[in-house]
């Protein structure tokens, strides 16, 4: 990795996003966020985000000073047209395409193109995701191969190397929490358990050993298997 390349990170405010944020933070400079604003059922993630990113980067010693600018679009269309449980106060199911009804399509194809627009303007040229298909929900648009596809067309339409970046892609939510302890130790693992939201129904009422939601949904879910598979045996 080149530290002097600029990177433009995908920052929901949940886990996965605040890992990657940190990650970035160790291998290029500038570091810049992305947002969306999508009419999403857990709005309260875009107030998460800004209290992890005033606070992440003092917890990453390497990435100290690289931090830059924060992008918040509005996207509400997208919100508009999704007949989806993200996007609508609607039970959270399987549908019949054996899809979890809170897949937005098109929502990350949307987000890497929006973001490869930024970052063309703003001269990065990485565009870092927490995409994975380890332990996922299922969506078929945080698969390495949309991701590898996404970045030929994006390089072919815009006339620029991007690299799609996805650090988390192979790894277990288990594996994520770790990851973030070696960028930042138990003071970055506490920061993105009580200031990260991942609960699809947007719940901050109740704080559990990993962190605050509802506790019932599959974000819930994965995120409270995974902290208690950190907890078991893979801690540093």
């Amino acid at each position: 990795m080149n530290g002097k390349e600029g990177a433009l990170v995908l920052f929901s405010g949940g886990q996965d996003s605040a890992t990657c944020l940190a990650w970035a933070l160790t291998r290029f400079s500038p570091v810049e966020t992305i947002g969306f604003a999508y009419g999403q059922r857990h709005a309260v993630e875009l107030d998460c985000r800004r209290a992890v990113r005033d606070l992440l980067p003092a917890l990453v010693p390497a990435g100290r000073g690289r931090l830059g600018a924060d992008h918040l679009l509005d996207l509400s269309s997208l919100g508009q047209i999704s007949e989806t449980a993200l996007t609508r106060e609607s039970a959270i199911t399987v549908t019949e395409g054996d899809l979890p009804s809170t897949f937005v399509p098109g929502r990350n194809l949307l987000f890497f193109t929006y973001a490869a627009a930024i970052a063309w303007r703003r001269n990065l040229r990485h565009l870092v995701g927490g995409m994975c298909e380890t332990d996922y929900s299922g969506y078929p648009d945080c698969r390495d191969d949309t991701l590898k596809a996404l970045q030929v067309a994006l390089n072919l339409g815009m006339a620029r190397q991007f690299v799609v970046q996805a650090p988390l892609m192979w790894l277990t939510k288990a594996a994520t929490w770790r990851l973030a302890e070696s960028l930042g130790g138990a003071a970055l693992v506490e920061l993105i358990r009580v200031k990260t939201h991942s609960c699809y129904r947007g719940t901050r009422e109740h704080l559990w050993e990993w962190g605050y939601g509802c506790g019932a949904c599959p974000a819930c879910h994965l995120r409270a298997a995974g902290w208690e598979a950190y907890g078991k045996g893979e801690r540093a």
